[in-house]
This record gives C-alpha cells, structure tokens and sequence, in this order.
C-alpha cells in the first residue's frame, strides 16, 4: 500500500470476546495512515465500550440506526460512502447469518446491505459454531458474493476449547487489509509458487520428508494474489487449507513436483520456489512395506532434480526467486546459491529460528546486496518478500527471467 494515500475504512465490531482485538487493530490501522471510522453492534459494546474506540480514532463510534447526527438522518447511508473498504471484525456466527440472507436489523448489517464498496469479515466464534453446517453454507453464501473472509485461525479459544475458530491476530488483519487496499502491481501477471516439503517413498508406508509447515510459501501465494496475480500453487503434503486465492496443485513427491512446475512456468511471469524440495529420493523404493528384521538396512539414493536451476535456464522463462534455508553461514551459502543458479534474488533463513513456526525473519541477497527482514508474521514477510521481487521485475522492464530457491519453513 502506496503510505502517501490515505484510505478510509469502516470497522464493524459485533459481539465476542475478540472484539478487544479490534482495538489493536484500529490503532494499527491509523499507524499505516488508514483513516478509521467505527460502528459497533449492541453485542459488540458489550465487550468493548464505544469510549475505547472513540478515544483510539478520535472520531464518535455509530451505534444507533436512528442516530440523528448523521446530516441526511441516514446514517447506514453516511457511514457506507465515501470509505474504501467495510471491515467486520470480530464477525460472529449471527452476524455471518445475517449478512448471508440480507438481513438488516440493526446499525451495522443494515450499512453492510447498503454498501457500495467491497466487505471484509474476519469470523470469530467457538469451534462446534465454526464447523456448525449452517455457518459454513452462511460463508458459502457471503464467499459467492464476493465478501472476503479473514481467517480464522485455529488455537485455544476463551470458552476452554482448542480449535478453528479464533479470530486472526491485529498484525495478521491489518496486513489482510493492507493487502486488500493496496494498489494490484501484478494485475495480469501469473505467479508460479511452490511450498511445503516433498515424500520421497522407501516403501509403500515409509519415506523421507522433512519439517517444513508450508506456512511460507502459502503466505507468499496469498501475498500475490492479494496484489493481483493469477497465482499457481504447486504444494506438497501440508496440513494447510488450500488457499482459496490460487489455482492449487496437490503433489507428494520431488518428481511429482518438477512435472506440476514444467506444466505451469512457460506461462508464468514468476517463479517462487519456496518449497523444501529433497535433495535425494530412493532409487528403488520397495513396492511392499519392508519388514523389520533386526539386520542393517541400506537404502541408496540418488539425487532430485533441481527444480529451481532448471526452471532459471528456461530460454524466455520466468523472473525466479530463490529461498535457502541454512543452519550456519547464511550470508556466505545464500550468496554462493544465488550466483550458482544464475538467479538475481534469493531469500535465506536459518532454520532454527523458523521451522514449523508463525513468524520469520530472513535476509534477502541480490546483486544490491543484503536486506535483512526484521521478525514479523509470515504474511508480513511474505509481503515484503514479493514487493522486493515485483520492484526487481519492473526494473528490468517487467520482462521474464526471475527465480526462487527453496526453504523449509
């Protein structure tokens, strides 16, 4: 998001005891110049007092359809012009039935039926709600008509329970808005995106795979998609949903990975190799499950194809971008990386300080030199990571040739 452009949001807040969340999230708002208007259902005051958020934007918080503030009477008329974008968050279970079968009974979901700009829901409710069949038809609804949904997450919620249904952390929705409101530098583009990790088979039960989530690479589709591209997600085994934003091809091992790649890079003008491809796979996986018999047991490998080089020496193929993960001399191996491959940009990691977790923090080499990324979510990364790239692309007139190394994250 361009921060010389002022964009004007509307905050819905409803009832939850998430909604302390959209405090943090309306100051982290104002911090990236977004002006933020808030409007709160009965259940949402609940909560949170209109004085907090009041106090927070400095502007009075609507509450009341009937306001007689508002100069035309109309307040669910005012509060929905003139803003870029209407954001609900925490969306309860109720709120989500409402919006999905055009209800309109109070301040807020009469203002979302009389929008004319896009809406944003971010859910927020307890696990059995989240999976109840009538809220997942009710999202099916809003999705078909074209609301963007926002999470949630999965983790301990404050009824006791563990499961979907948090809302996402202030730093994770204000890049989801972020992402939303920025301008769409990759309009037209198709982005080519491989992550997770790959199952090299050594029988028909046995193989080897390492510990790589899928979270970053997912994240660097999502963060695409969010400026424009048609992306291509080619993805190993994760326990990732498939991102709705991306064109998603499932594949199990490096083989498997290389023919998705080979099907999808003539036509991409991008190429990130996220993935944490292995490096060998057995030559002669047995075609039964191998007993156990108590004697040594040699298995002989022999070496993956190397997915990024092949895809950087395509004559007229995509801008590539390389991740390295590495456990010592970061600088000196992601650096000798890059050169080797022929690729101009590559993102490196140790993986000590990111495996299987939420945030990253990584360093990204080009012919510039280093640029390190402080610790941050992943789809903060993920962001910074792709704009780097777009800038590279550009600059060279936005013509193919751009790589992407692997890394488990």
């Amino acid at each position: 998001m361009d921060d010389r452009t002022t964009r004007r949001v509307l905050l819905g807040v409803t009832g939850g005891v998430a909604a302390y969340k959209a405090a943090e999230l309306a100051r982290a708002l104002l911090r990236n110049n977004v002006e933020v208007r808030v409007a709160m259902t009965d259940a949402g005051t609940r909560f949170v007092t209109p004085a907090t958020f009041q106090a927070l934007t400095g502007r009075p918080v609507a509450t009341d359809l009937w306001d007689a503030g508002f100069t035309s009477g109309m307040a669910h008329i005012e509060l929905s012009r003139g803003v870029d974008a209407i954001v609900v968050a925490p969306a309860s279970a109720n709120f989500l039935a409402k919006l999905a079968h055009g209800l309109a009974d109070d301040l807020l979901s009469t203002t979302c039926l009389a929008r004319a700009c896009p809406l944003l829901v971010a859910p927020a409710m307890n696990r059995e709600m989240w999976d109840n069949p009538a809220t997942q038809r009710n999202l099916a609804l809003l999705r078909g008509d074209g609301v963007a949904i926002l999470g949630p997450a999965a983790g301990d919620q404050a009824c006791g329970e563990v499961g979907m249904g948090r809302l996402l952390e202030p730093e994770e929705l204000l890049q989801a808005i972020l992402d939303f409101l920025s301008p769409k530098r990759l309009a037209g583009r198709k982005v080519l995106v491989t992550a997770g990790p790959t199952f090299e088979a050594i029988d028909t039960v046995r193989g080897i795979t390492n510990q790589s989530s899928g979270r970053m690479g997912y994240a660097i589709a999502a963060a695409a998609a969010a400026m424009g591209a048609d992306v291509t997600l080619v993805s190993g085994p994760t326990s990732l949903p498939p991102p709705a934003s991306a064109h998603f091809v499932y594949v199990t091992s490096a083989a498997e990975m290389l023919n998705a790649v080979n099907a999808h890079a003539g036509a991409a003008d991008l190429f990130f190799s996220v993935a944490a491809v292995a490096d060998y796979t057995p030559e002669a996986p047995a075609a039964r499950k191998i007993k156990k018999s108590g004697e040594p047991l040699e298995i002989k490998l022999r070496p993956t194809v190397d997915i990024l080089a092949q895809v950087a020496r395509m004559p007229g193929g995509p801008f590539c971008v390389g991740f390295a993960a590495e456990s010592e001399n970061l600088a000196e191996y992601a650096q000798a990386k890059r050169r080797k491959k022929a690729i101009p940009m590559i993102v490196a990691n140790l993986v000590q300080h990111t495996v299987g977790r939420e945030e990253n923090e990584v360093t990204i080499y080009d012919e510039a030199g280093a640029h390190a990324l402080a610790r941050a979510p992943k789809s903060r990364i993920a962001r910074a990571i792709v704009e780097h790239a777009v800038a590279l692309f550009e600059a060279r007139g936005g013509a193919p040739r751009l790589a992407t190394v692997k890394q488990a994250s």
